[in-house]
């Protein structure tokens, strides 16, 4: 382990240790780290200032202003009223209803970031017009956003058993004289295998996880409060037109964008609609940098120098290495499955989940050629476990933009999650490991 590595661990174990005790401000914290970080030289200065202008920072700023812009029009209290009504003022139906509608956006929207920014304003309305706290919501909404991000074959989710067969591909095409059969991961084998953990993630976060989340959030954010404080007064008929087009035509954009409007980034879309709102005066140029959530961005900044630190100085490296050690001596398929979705579960809290793939597929890949098995179902369950890391900030951008909504501080998010996150490792090993085993 080099000293690089071994500094950069340190500040990640100082940083979520900052995260936990709340005595700074998440931004505090996330801003100290980036600091600890390029004056170590674990990040370049030219890396650390890169991250402030990190797609998912813009993205995720911009989607706030659209989501302003909404919330200020009567459409949007109208029909969370009308959402809130037909759940006959039930938590549960209500945050069900949202639930599958965050689901089925996942299936659109690679990115857990846009699919909680389009739900979370009307999700957030319906709990206002309930009398029910942000920190009871947030968490499962973002959770569902996160976990069953494409899993079934539409939309983005159907170039899931594409991106897999291209990992098996770069690696049987580097092997020599291989005259046997290459394994394919079929169209529909990635829903097959992820299809039960779809289902339980939507029924667990609109029934259970609430009663996990914190009654009132323990931090205060300008999200967190913004419905509490805010009046509302009725805009006028062109601009109550322009935010209800404006925020739904972003949302079609973003559903789009991977198919048909890809010249556009999604950062893009989502700056194009912000930009928008102000010129058809939804809202006031001062009333649109109020919504941008500057703290938020600051965590998110933070956050995603963190990952990007520990992936440089090659903290995933280190341990795929020790794994693949590990499971060279495993004869199970169940004990593999576990270690294969554990340990990238764990690693992709605090590297990005892309990383986490790239490091442990061709492990798995590697591991099964050797031993004559089946890389089909662990590669998808490799896939399962980073696409489901939700438990610090560092895990995906869409976090520190829950954690902003719903108040939250770095001990809610492991209250909120353990049990989902057991849960969860349980059906998604004993299922996938069965219908597609190893051995």
């Amino acid at each position: 382990m080099s000293t690089q590595l071994i500094i950069c661990l340190v500040i990640f174990v100082l940083t979520c240790a900052g995260y936990m005790t709340g005595v700074w401000s998440l931004a505090t914290v996330a801003m100290t780290s980036i600091s600890a970080l390029a004056l170590t030289g674990c990040l370049t200065a030219k890396d650390a200032l890169a991250y402030f202008s990190n797609n998912n920072v813009i993205m995720i700023g911009a989607m706030s202003v659209v989501a302003a812009g909404f919330n200020k029009t009567q459409f949007c209290t109208n029909l969370a009223n009308g959402i809130s009504k037909l759940a006959k003022g039930s938590l549960s139906k209500v945050l069900l209803m949202y639930c599958i509608l965050a689901m089925l956006l996942s299936q659109m929207v690679q990115s857990p970031v846009v699919v909680f920014g389009i739900v979370a304003p009307l999700c957030m309305a319906s709990a206002d017009s309930m009398g029910i706290s942000k920190s009871k919501i947030a968490l499962p909404l973002c959770i569902v956003a996160i976990a069953t991000c494409c899993t079934l074959p539409i939309g983005t989710g159907a170039t899931q058993a594409a991106e897999l067969n291209g990992y098996i591909t770069a690696y049987y095409d580097k092997l020599e004289n291989f005259t046997g059969t290459m394994p394919v991961v079929n169209f529909f084998d990635p829903m097959k295998a992820r299809l039960p953990m779809l289902i339980f993630t939507v029924i667990y976060c609109a029934f259970v996880m609430p009663r996990f989340s914190p009654d009132q959030p323990s931090v205060k954010t300008a999200e967190s409060e913004v419905h509490k404080t805010a009046e509302k007064k009725a805009l006028p008929a062109f601009a109550e037109a322009a935010g209800i087009v404006i925020f739904f035509g972003t949302a079609v954009a973003l559903m789009l964008q991977a198919n048909v409007l890809k010249s556009l980034a999604i950062w893009q879309i989502c700056l194009i609609g912000a930009v928008l709102m102000v010129i058809c005066g939804v809202l006031k140029p001062k009333e649109a940098g109020k919504a941008i959530p500057v703290s938020m961005l600051l965590l998110v900044v933070g956050a995603l120098a963190m990952a990007g630190a520990l992936s440089g100085t090659g903290a995933g490296d280190w341990i795929g290495g020790g794994i693949a050690s590990l499971v060279s001596k495993v004869n199970n398929n169940y004990i593999v499955g576990f270690i294969f979705f554990v340990i990238p579960f764990v690693l992709t809290q605090f590297m990005s989940n892309r990383g986490a793939m790239l490091i442990f597929i061709p492990i798995a890949i590697a591991t099964c050629y050797k031993v004559g098995g089946d890389p089909r179902g662990l590669i998808i369950l490799i896939q399962a476990g980073a696409l489901t890391a939700f438990m610090t900030p560092m895990a995906t951008a869409a976090v520190p933009y829950m954690m902003e909504y719903g108040g939250y501080d770095q001990k809610d998010l492991l209250k909120g999650g353990w049990l989902f996150a057991i849960i969860g490792c349980i059906i998604s090993v004993g299922w996938i490991m069965t219908v597609l085993p190893v051995l």
